[in-house]
């Protein structure tokens, strides 16, 4: 597989996040408490079927976000993507909360063609041109998914947790980069900028690779979109929920599949 074929591939399975699949998307950051502002961090980001190992494909960089405390937006360093795994460097040169993303917006469909049934994904705009004339049972949806994680020099800040009030987002009542073993922390998720009820929350702790059982946590959301976790031990932390529902924005599309993940580390007391 080429590097063009694999990154659609990715991209593939990060619009499909959330669905009873193993794959899992995750940023896992080197750390992500820091004391003095100009510190560098590492991102490993990739797809894999074990949590935080290298074992299927990587995240395309070009859908890497990453927001200052100060709003601004920070450019990566060192950034390669191999076959496994996108890596990049960043230095954080202010004090207070960033946030590391990557954003899938696009387009799922399948249709058959000449007898056979067939899948495409890719952006909204590439729609028309890339269903064949004579397609029969074209069925199309709408994806929106967040892959996050979050760094903080000093004192830890809320400018980067802005909603944009479409699809589903975290606010933090815990700041992320205050948890710790032994310790509960409270999440609220949005969908659409409303507190999103009956979200439910997979919580899986790392090194799964040498785990029978994934040992995950599961939580709801509240009326308030809330959710409670308490962290049975310090390390890195993945979080994921999904939503479908009809209100998608796109006129070829008649389902939205939404997704939200985040990697978090929980300290030692």
């Amino acid at each position: 597989m080429n590097l063009k074929l694999l990154v659609a591939a990715t991209v593939a399975t990060f619009a499909l996040a959330g669905t009873a699949q193993a794959h899992k998307a995750w940023l896992q950051p080197s750390q992500t408490v820091f004391s003095d502002k100009g510190s560098w961090m590492t991102v490993d980001a990739a797809v894999s079927n074990d949590l935080f190992y290298f074992n299927h494909v990587p995240l395309p960089l070009e859908r890497l976000q990453v927001t200052a405390p100060d709003g601004s937006k920070v450019e990566p360093q060192n950034g390669a993507t191999g076959k496994l795994r996108t890596v990049f460097d960043l230095q954080l040169q202010q004090e207070g909360t960033y946030k590391i993303a990557m954003n899938n917006e696009g387009m799922f469909a399948s249709y058959k063609f000449g007898g056979e049934a067939k899948r495409w994904r890719g952006k909204a705009s590439e729609f028309k041109t890339a269903i064949p004339a004579g397609a029969t049972e074209i069925s199309a949806s709408e994806s929106l998914g967040r892959v996050e994680t979050f760094a903080t020099v000093g004192k830890p800040s809320s400018g980067v947790f802005k909603t944009s009030g479409k699809g589903i987002e975290l606010v933090p009542v815990t700041h992320p980069n205050d948890l710790f073993a032994g310790e509960a922390a409270t999440f609220q998720l949005l969908l659409d900028g409303k507190p999103a009820s009956g979200l439910k929350i997979e919580i899986v702790p790392g090194a799964t690779r040498y785990r029978d059982q994934q040992s995950e946590i599961h939580a709801t959301t509240g009326a308030d979109g809330k959710f409670e976790v308490k962290w049975p031990q310090a390390g890195m932390y993945w979080l994921e929920t999904t939503s479908e529902d009809n209100k998608t924005s796109l006129p070829d599309a008649k389902q939205r599949r939404l997704s939200y993940v985040a990697v978090v580390e929980v300290l030692p007391q």
